[in-house]
């Protein structure tokens, strides 16, 4: 930390971006558990439902590495304010919208803005924390977000009750707080990037590339696998993508810097992120449809069931940061891992007439995984980068876990509705599922048991690769092994 900043600035910095956290968990968790109103509300299709949901997070992922690569330029503060008062002015325009294609080109915006605050968040917090508090600091990011997680799956289910525009609405005080307050308190700590290049042509080739597959794994279930818009789609993901890696290796000024992948603690943390994401990302959708559907349970009693997740996160975050400062990032992470693939497997036998005691438990441990993966994980990924590349390297990470969140997403709607009925999906995902036959729900459980057993074989890979040789984050006698431009460094590794 710069020798004029006070100690305390640590303290603000993460008060900054845990607002941010909070703000992006709420609105997750509020948005998921009101798809089924806003389906019957706006008059949505299930593909039109399901890009109000994923569009958010496709821009996010398109533009996170460009605004990693600005904020490294011009400086994270600027950026992390901007994301702020923009997130809340698309939240206001949101509530307004009239029908589906105008709210998925608002969340657009709003994913464009939460872009500008996950690409800057995990660097400021790097930038304010000395190493060896580091973990307790992401481990607090990580209990708001799942604070956020609880409050929003049952805040949502009360919002609806009173008007589905209130969904968006209620992000706005929170913006303007945590706009103020960003302004106010947040310091430019890193040195600015001289070079003023950016990677247009890369950042265009990951979004035909990216849109494709989405567009391809969203309606292969709804319009048919050989409809020309999923061929049309896997098309260009079959182009866009290739072209992605080939621009980013001949770029002067590349959206993802691939130097940062020689370290392999870097390499192997973002590859675990990214099947994870996969493996654990699609599980809130499917057990919103499944309460709200098959189960028939209203908004707010749905919202209270998916709480455990999150609650098991609140328990397992600040314990796993705390625990990665004094015994390093890699074993706390594997066994993150392996809860996660443990929890999945459960869930991969819940039935219409599962105990709710079964899915609670299936819950909790799929939530200890999360919450003893992701802090340590962040820590290994941002510590092995460079000071004044972390900025970029926050942004692949992001990048990373949004390409498997948005994937994971619609690759488990394309598992649950191939081959069935459209008119029995739409009455199942708008929760209006009186008077549908047992075997039109049973084709849906099948479905829904499906996609838990590909999430956990993914998840299982997750593990294999945290299984891999990281060449040591920390050495045989406890010293944390930094990259630093190239060179290495031994720190040695304190307890709190």
């Amino acid at each position: 930390m710069h020798s004029d900043v006070k100690p305390s600035y640590k303290w603000l910095a993460l008060s900054c971006t845990s607002l941010g956290t909070l703000m992006a968990s709420l609105n997750g968790g509020t948005l998921i558990i009101a798809i089924p109103d806003l389906m019957r509300v706006l008059r949505a299709d299930l593909l039109s439902a399901v890009w109000i949901l994923i569009v958010y997070q496709l821009i996010q992922t398109v533009l996170v590495l460009t605004a990693g690569r600005l904020a490294d330029m011009i400086g994270r503060k600027r950026l992390y304010v901007a994301g702020f008062a923009l997130f809340g002015v698309a939240s206001l325009i949101a509530g307004f919208c009239t029908n589906a294609w105008e709210l998925i080109v608002m969340r657009g915006v709003q994913g464009a803005a939460g872009a500008f605050m996950i690409a800057n968040s995990s660097a400021i917090v790097t930038d304010a924390f000395p190493r060896e508090r580091l973990g307790l600091a992401l481990g607090t990011n990580m209990i708001v977000f799942a604070v956020g997680n609880i409050i929003g799956t049952i805040l949502g289910g009360w919002l609806v009750t009173v008007g589905w525009e209130w969904v968006f609405w209620f992000n706005v005080p929170i913006s303007i707080i945590g706009t103020i307050w960003a302004a106010a308190n947040l310091r430019e700590l890193s040195t600015p990037d001289a070079s003023r290049e950016h990677d247009v042509a890369g950042m265009l080739a990951y979004m035909v590339g990216m849109t494709g597959l989405l567009i391809a794994l969203t309606a292969g279930g709804i319009d048919g696998w050989l409809s020309p818009m999923v061929v049309s789609g896997f098309i260009a993901a079959a182009l866009g993508l290739p072209l992605f890696f080939f621009i980013e290796k001949r770029s002067g000024a590349p959206m993802i810097d691939l130097k940062l992948f020689k370290h392999p603690p870097f390499t192997l943390g973002n590859v675990a992120a990214f099947f994870n994401a996969i493996a654990r990302s699609g599980i809130t959708m499917l057990f919103v449809f499944y309460y709200q559907g098959p189960k028939g349970f209203d908004a707010i009693t749905a919202g209270l069931l998916l709480t455990p997740v999150a609650a098991s996160m609140l328990v397992a975050s600040p314990l796993s940061g705390l625990l990665a400062d004094r015994y390093g990032s890699r074993i706390l992470s594997l066994i993150g891992l392996i809860l996660t693939t443990f929890g999945l497997g459960m869930m991969m036998f819940i039935k219409i007439d599962s105990s709710f005691a079964y899915v609670l438990a299936s819950m909790i441990v799929m939530g200890l995984g999360s919450g003893f993966f992701n802090s340590p994980n962040t820590r290994l990924v941002m510590t092995s980068a460079p000071a004044n590349r972390r900025g970029i390297a926050a942004g692949t990470r992001s990048m990373l876990i949004n390409s498997g969140s948005v994937f994971s997403i619609a690759l488990v709607l394309a598992l649950v509705t191939s081959g069935i009925d459209p008119k029995v999906l739409f009455s199942i995902f708008a929760g209006v599922t009186s008077g549908l036959p047992a075997s039109a729900l049973s084709q849906f459980t099948r479905g829904f048991e499906t996609s838990f057993a590909v999430l956990a074989l993914i998840s299982l890979l997750s593990v294999a690769i945290g299984l891999l040789p990281h060449q040591a984050e920390e050495d045989e006698e406890g010293h944390v092994i930094e990259h630093d431009a190239g060179h290495h460094h031994g720190t040695a590794k304190a307890g709190l």
